[in-house]
């Protein structure tokens, strides 16, 4: 079978959180030679602390088939969260076009470097049933 469909363990978020939130911070030197507007770019950052504040809460709320109101509450965060900076970012967008783009630009450079780190590490990592002890 090929490595894309073998199930994997889940690797650890610290690193793409760390990766993501770096990229956000190194925007900021991007937008002030750049003349951007500063209020977007914090506003993506404040976005960004959001996601990685309410991923992390997530994390500790353990849900499982034995804890059913943590897997709902995991569950709802889990959409609040993204409902949330949609709901922000078009906001920003209705009220000044350049600081919803520099905000959304910012996020998402957050965001994409975290996923890439993400995917790398649980496609190079054990796959489920190999676990090293």
């Amino acid at each position: 079978m090929p490595a894309w469909t073998q199930p994997r363990v889940a690797p650890p978020q610290a690193l793409p959180a760390v990766a993501g939130t770096a990229v956000v911070v190194l925007a900021l030197p991007l937008f002030l030679l750049a003349g951007w507007p500063l209020a977007g770019w914090g506003a993506g950052a404040v976005l960004w602390i959001g996601f990685e504040a309410l991923g992390w809460f997530l994390q500790r709320l353990r849900p499982g088939a034995g804890n059913l109101a943590a897997a709902g509450v995991a569950g709802f965060l889990m959409m609040f969260r993204a409902i949330t900076v949609l709901v922000v970012a078009l906001v920003l967008v209705t009220s000044d076009k350049w600081l919803g783009v520099a905000a959304l630009l910012t996020y998402a450079a957050g965001y994409t470097a975290q996923l890439g780190l993400s995917l790398v590490a649980y496609y190079t990592g054990p796959e489920a049933g190999r676990v090293a002890s």
